[in-house]
């Protein structure tokens, strides 16, 4: 069995394990959105680029690739064209969250059939 090939980024080692039943992208995906939440890679941190994370890591830039669109897609990156990828300030990721909750709430309430004043006044208690 070979050993994963890892790199660090921002002071946190990264590893990609080809043995591992959880595909590449997304073993890089959890890793850098653990690292964030952590707070262990501080938002402005300049990620390495597609390829050259891909050869560190022995893994297709395909697959890297993969892994920074999703993360652009949840907020926790921002890509500034040829400057490269970096993480985005962590109130990005937690508004998209947010956002998606209420998103849920609202489409939720409309197939109960609850006004939107009843909906507001459930929404202020469960936040009290």
């Amino acid at each position: 069995m070979v050993p994963p090939r890892e790199i660090s980024i921002g002071g946190v080692t990264v590893k990609v394990d080809a043995s591992s039943s959880i595909a590449p992208f997304e073993q890089l995906r959890a890793q850098i959105i653990d690292a964030v939440a952590a707070g262990a890679i501080a938002a402005g941190a300049k990620l390495p680029t597609v390829r050259g994370l891909a050869d560190a890591l022995g893994i297709a830039a395909n697959t890297v690739a993969r892994s920074y669109r999703e993360l652009e897609r949840d907020a926790v990156i921002e890509t500034r064209g040829r400057a490269g990828s970096f993480i985005a300030p962590s109130g990005d990721a937690t508004r998209r969250q947010a956002q998606d909750a209420a998103t849920a709430f609202a489409s939720r309430i409309r197939q109960l059939r609850i006004s939107p004043a009843d909906a507001l006044e459930l929404a202020r208690a469960a936040l009290r």
